[in-house]
């Protein structure tokens, strides 16, 4: 099998309306991308400092010390039991996880990969590498017989929608009667809002959702957006020791192996829970804010009980809503990026600057009182 022709990367189609956006006399706020802006944590860069000095090639699979992290953190934070370091694994990044994990489990033509419908693009680049067919479905009862490897985002990206402990059962008693993989994406599973507010969000590790028993089940996750470290490229993996085996052969091979300072610094991220505090609290404040600008400008907000995104819709097709933000100077993301299924949706990003998100909000409401001023 050779890669077949990859589709365009689709957030260069957004460069017109970026432009537009600029072309307000205030300039552009980019609520588009979920790059984190606040600054990575002293305890962080301490620890990165103080492991410079990296002369050795470090180990694929991850540090004792950076694993024995993961399996604290999801005890303490996701109320996972029964994880061992031998259940962990560290990745550079997630995305380059999601995009290899398909091709890395030996999948190809007649299988078949299945992402939610609504779905942060690199899950189908995944079966493209591996040269086998996407299928975009929430429905468990539609998996096609050919599944042999099943993603769940919960909280998802886009649209912040959270699986129960039913839904996240329901996903894996199915996958168990075909015989597939399931992984869950759980990178933002300490950002709940509204009803999760405070609430452990479930993992697919959870002993409610498998029984106790991880036999084809993984959970990955990032610290990107917990802990901002989005150019650190610092990630993990849990979940079924023998299935994270078959991974790190070819992951040896492929030479995925986290830097040796960035493992410190994902153990000492991990090993703190107060820098994260502090960051939830700083996205939850330009959530309150964001969010009420936003329907009084005319959005439906729809899920987003999770996450860092707002995911709405005003009934028009994405790039027409997206054409009256540009016109506010606000950049958003077309839904139509994320599938079918998120074709007449926006998402809008809290990755911005408290000022931003203020300037934001003020732009919106004076937008609605222009709107219903001219309405009378």
């Amino acid at each position: 099998m050779t890669l077949g022709e990859l589709p365009d990367y689709p957030w260069d189609q957004l460069t017109p309306y970026v432009e537009r956006a600029k072309a307000h006399p205030a300039g552009a706020v980019d609520l588009s991308i979920g790059s984190p802006v606040d600054p990575t944590p002293e305890i962080v860069r301490t620890a990165l400092r103080e492991h410079a000095d990296a002369h050795s090639y470090p180990t694929t699979i991850g540090t004792n010390e950076a694993r024995d992290a993961v399996v604290a953190w999801f005890a303490r934070s996701r109320g996972v039991t029964g994880l061992e370091r031998a259940n962990t694994m560290l990745t550079v990044g997630s995305k380059e996880f999601v995009a290899t994990a398909a091709f890395f489990l030996r999948l190809g033509v007649g299988d078949t990969v299945v992402y939610p419908s609504r779905a942060y693009p690199t899950y189908e680049i995944g079966a493209v590498f591996a040269g086998a067919t996407g299928f975009a479905s929430d429905d468990p009862a539609a998996w096609p017989e050919s599944t042999k490897l099943i993603w769940l985002n919960s909280p998802g990206n886009p649209d912040g929608r959270v699986l129960g402990v039913e839904e996240l059962r329901a996903a894996v008693d199915r996958a168990r009667e075909l015989g597939a993989v399931i992984i869950n994406d759980e990178c933002y599973a300490e950002l709940g809002w509204g009803d999760w507010a405070g609430e452990r969000i479930p993992s697919i590790l959870d002993e409610r959702v498998n029984g106790g028993d991880f036999t084809n089940i993984l959970a990955c996750s990032s610290l990107s957006k917990r802990s901002n470290l989005a150019g650190y490229r610092a990630a993990y993996i849990a979940g079924d020791s023998a299935l994270i085996s078959r991974l790190l052969v070819a992951r040896k091979h492929a030479g995925l192996m986290v830097p040796a300072p960035v493992q410190a610094a994902i153990a000492a991220a991990l090993g703190d829970d107060h820098h994260a505090v502090e960051q939830y609290n700083r996205y939850q404040r330009r959530r309150d804010a964001l969010l009420p600008a936003l329907e009084a400008w005319g959005l439906r907000i729809e899920h987003s009980e999770a996450g860092l995104y707002l995911w709405g819709t005003k009934g028009d097709d994405s790039w027409t809503t997206i054409g009256e933000l540009a016109d506010l100077g606000i950049i958003g993301g077309p839904g139509v990026f994320y599938g079918e299924a998120g074709g007449r949706n926006v998402r809008v990003s809290l990755t911005a600057t408290d000022d931003q998100v203020d300037e934001a909000a003020r732009r919106l409401y004076a937008a609605s009182h222009d709107h219903s001023a001219k309405a009378q």
